[in-house]
């Protein structure tokens, strides 16, 4: 059967390519996967995904099956529990727009830019982001009582100064809207598959990141 397994960061750039093909057994399961790569993901604690779902070594697979090889990630839009991961520049003026609310007496945004190099260059596994971005909305909303969430995260070249992430939350209170915003980002940028480069001086390097 065939399986293909999608590469991202620095297991793109070990490969050359952003996917690969394998054929194995009928009772493969990921850890055949794994074996039949050889070499490639040597050296990084990886983390697997079947079908956009993290995934175990012994998860099965079937043919026509999508795995992801997820390095550690270094690190959504509209109001509600929806999320972006876009190629363009984000607005926080938009994105509070979008979680206004007549309930709400609290609107809190937070931006993450880019600092101390000419620019970051950040690559995602892009369906799988967005879904997991948007089920750490989702969680903020129902665990604070929030009006609206909102997030979006950048993918391409971000420029110093310039934001690569956005959060904006509404609530009827400003406990409850601070608390969210910062759940949604502390847990974007441990969770979701988003990998950056630092560009400085003629030198790149990937910035090391965690386990989600």
């Amino acid at each position: 059967m065939e399986v293909t397994v999608r590469l991202f960061a620095m297991l793109r750039e070990r490969a050359g390519a952003n996917e690969v093909r394998l054929d194995l057994p009928s009772d493969a399961r990921v850890r055949d996967a794994l074996r039949e790569l050889g070499g490639l993901a040597d050296g990084l604690p990886l983390v697997m995904a079947v079908n956009r779902e993290y995934a175990g070594e012994d998860e099965p697979l079937s043919a026509g099956d999508e795995l992801a090889l997820i390095p550690p990630v270094s690190g959504g839009a509209t109001a509600v529990a929806h999320a972006r991961v876009v190629d363009e520049p984000l607005s926080v003026e938009a994105l509070a727009e979008r979680v206004r609310d007549p309930r709400a007496g609290a609107i809190v945004t937070f931006t993450g830019v880019t600092r101390e190099v000419e620019r970051l260059e950040y690559e995602a596994y892009v369906e799988m982001a967005e879904e997991r971005i948007a089920a750490i909305v989702a969680d903020a909303i129902e665990r604070h009582g929030l009006c609206a969430a909102a997030a979006e995260h950048r993918t391409g070249s971000v420029p110093l100064s310039e934001p690569s992430v956005a959060v904006a939350v509404s609530a009827p209170h400003r406990d409850a809207a601070f608390a969210g915003a910062r759940e949604i980002i502390d847990r974007l940028k441990a969770e979701a598959p988003i990998w950056k480069k630092e560009v400085a001086g003629g030198e790149e390097r990937w910035v090391e990141g965690e386990r989600p």
